[in-house]
């Protein structure tokens, strides 16, 4: 896996070590001595992954992480602390600082490098999710997502020596709901109504792994947090658990001042890769949808126009273009305001959608202008198409909301129509003779539908 980590620390024998563990794994290394060094280095280095020492002596890996944490433009850098210091403070410290993970020295090099990867799988997930969306809406995402609110907890535990402590406490914080079946909380995390899944390992009668691996089968268990609890002793199947499948874990008996740091952490990141997706969704959704009428815009009608008139010339289809404009729409927005003119175009493009089949594409392709592509039409059946578009608009008065109540407006539209006629015709062709017959229909008086035929 290649990444680049970021390795603060002020002891020279120190970075060497490290640097030369992660080399020897393809990791991409670069490092600072201090804290300064290391804040300068985030922002010059972009790093995917920060190792932060805890003890050094210009600025301790506190005030580092806390100031890394606290930019909306890094705060998602995954953070391992890395420090001498074990007591259970030490660690709560750090979690309240934001650090993503914390490891006491001398470090197991198999356990740094499982979470070290994890972290980075995590941090490639975002970078993906983030380049899609755009930089204002990303820094909105990014203060949003910190919103903490309870979780809905779904809990697998073993029914012997259960901590009722626990339990009890979580439920004071959280919406907690305790199976006895794997089966059923896989069917909760499958529908979605789980936010973060606890589970003890060992589990009597049960194998944690192969659940925690069937969570992430699913669509929704794929980011899902999933903390184990577990006794010591059982390093081998937390590596396991850790490369596979959980994103974290607690000794028994539990702090509950750290398991309370740790579901925080969990909480924040699943809460903004929710955030992401459902961004990039809408992202992709603006980017072919115009929001004011909720029709296709002019780039999708390019797109999918063009793959309709390739069709047509290859397998002999018909097809017909309607290009349409309101008359006099000019006079609505001057008179009665611009929201008076959204209300009539959103509720023409209702009327113009309601009149078309699931595979006629209907977009808004400029202020009142529409286009229509009818895939399937020849001339006869697009005249006949462009016909009732027209007496939809023009049939019933549409409702504006004024100052003085509601008004009556008697709106009319103009219709040009083309067909696919020959091989050479292209979506721009026949655009072009639509809005030569829509200017055609707009010289003879308005409110009707003229054809213009290929040259």
């Amino acid at each position: 896996m290649s990444a680049r980590v970021l390795i603060v620390d002020d002891v020279p024998a120190n970075v060497r070590l490290l640097q030369a563990l992660l080399e020897a794994e393809y990791f991409e290394v670069f490092t600072a001595m201090n804290g300064s060094e290391a804040l300068d280095a985030v922002q010059r280095v972009k790093p995917d992954i920060m190792l932060l020492d805890v003890m050094m002596p210009d600025m301790s890996g506190f005030e580092v992480c806390r100031r890394i944490k606290s930019n909306p433009h890094t705060r998602y850098l995954p953070i391992i602390m890395i420090t001498a210091l074990d007591q259970p403070e030490d660690r709560i410290k750090g979690f309240q600082a934001g650090a993503d993970d914390y490891l006491v020295k001398p470090i197991d090099e198999a356990a740094l490098l499982t979470r070290l990867r994890a972290l980075v799988r995590f941090k490639f997930l975002l970078d993906e999710l983030e380049s899609s969306i755009g930089d204002e809406l990303l820094l909105d995402t990014r203060l949003e997502s910190e919103e903490e609110r309870p979780a809905r907890l779904a809990l697998l535990l073993n029914r012997e020596g259960r901590d009722q402590r626990l339990i009890d406490w979580l439920r004071g914080r959280h919406n907690v709901r305790l199976f006895e079946d794997p089966v059923m909380l896989l069917d909760q995390v499958r529908h979605g109504t789980v936010d973060m899944v606890m589970l003890e390992l060992p589990l009597k009668g049960h194998d944690a792994l192969r659940i925690c691996s069937q969570i992430r089968s699913l669509e929704n268990g794929r980011q899902l947090p999933v903390i184990l609890l577990m006794e010591d002793g059982h390093q081998k199947e937390l590596l396991h658990a850790l490369e596979i499948c959980a994103s974290d874990y607690l000794l028994k008996p539990v702090s509950l001042e750290e398991l309370e740091a740790r579901i925080r952490i969990q909480l924040r990141r699943w809460r903004y890769i929710q955030r992401l997706r459902e961004n990039v969704r809408q992202s992709v959704t603006y980017a072919m949808v115009d929001p004011l009428t909720g029709l296709y815009n002019r780039r999708y009608m390019n797109t999918h126009g063009r793959a309709m008139v390739e069709e047509a010339g290859q397998r002999g289809k018909a097809l017909s273009v309607l290009v349409m404009d309101l008359d006099y729409f000019k006079k609505v927005n001057d008179t009665w305001g611009h929201d008076a003119g959204d209300e009539v175009l959103r509720e023409v493009a209702a009327r113009l959608k309601k009149q078309l089949r699931r595979l006629d594409v209907i977009c808004r392709i400029g202020g009142e202008e529409f286009a229509v592509l009818l895939p399937g039409a020849d001339v006869r059946m697009a005249q006949q198409v462009a016909e009732r578009l027209r007496r939809a608009v023009a049939g019933q008065p549409v409702k504006i909301t004024t100052d003085d109540g509601e008004l009556d407006l008697h709106i009319t539209i103009s219709i040009g129509l083309a067909s696919f006629e020959k091989k050479e015709d292209t979506l721009e062709s026949l655009l072009k003779r639509a809005d030569e017959a829509l200017y055609t229909a707009k010289q003879q008086g308005r409110n009707r539908v003229v054809r213009q035929k290929a040259a």
